[in-house]
């Protein structure tokens, strides 16, 4: 199996509660985008977020919108931690999620969504990663994700999760 990014393709509108109904709306975007230019080819969307327990899973699916339009991610991370020190919550427990929907040639549709556990740090550390990995701990090893490298991080991160469903599935032995 082969994947490739597709250069025309652009930012769709997460309109949907749920990761994986964002990720669907991704894949029908693309698959419809390659299908426009004579492409017929199978089509994977990813969404992805942070839900924290003492903010009743907040960020969530907002998780990329979190802090309103233009925030920076940085702005994002530190109005969490601002957010979580503000509720007065002493749990710091936090997951990853990341949903994949391929959609194949023929219609057929596949959907996976699988998890990575952790908390939140006090403060960023490390200078890897994207997103939210300068506060989210590996229990594991205690190290955010933005300390571990990238290699080790795609192992075990919830997308490695992600991607090892779907490619089972794609197999004939899973969801």
């Amino acid at each position: 199996m082969e994947l490739e990014a597709y250069a025309g393709y652009g930012d769709v509108d997460e309109a949907e509660d749920s990761y994986a109904g964002n990720a669907l709306l991704k894949a029908t975007a693309l698959q419809e985008l390659l299908r426009a230019d004579g492409v017929h080819a199978a089509a994977v969307g990813d969404d992805s977020g942070l839900e924290v327990a003492a903010l009743g899973g907040r960020p969530g699916v907002l998780s990329a919108r979190y802090g309103g339009p233009g925030a920076t991610w940085a702005q994002r991370r530190r109005g969490l931690l601002d957010e979580l020190a503000a509720s007065g919550s002493t749990d710091r427990r936090a997951r990853f999620v990341c949903a994949l929907a391929f959609i194949a040639p023929d219609g057929t549709r596949i959907a996976v969504e699988r998890d990575f556990p952790g908390e939140l740090a006090l403060e960023e550390r490390g200078t890897a990663g994207f997103s939210y990995d300068p506060i989210f701990v590996d229990a594991a090893t205690g190290k955010t994700f933005a300390e571990i490298d990238e290699r080790t991080k795609n192992r075990i991160s919830h997308r490695g999760r992600a991607v090892r469903a779907l490619l089972e599935a794609l197999r004939g032995g899973g969801e």
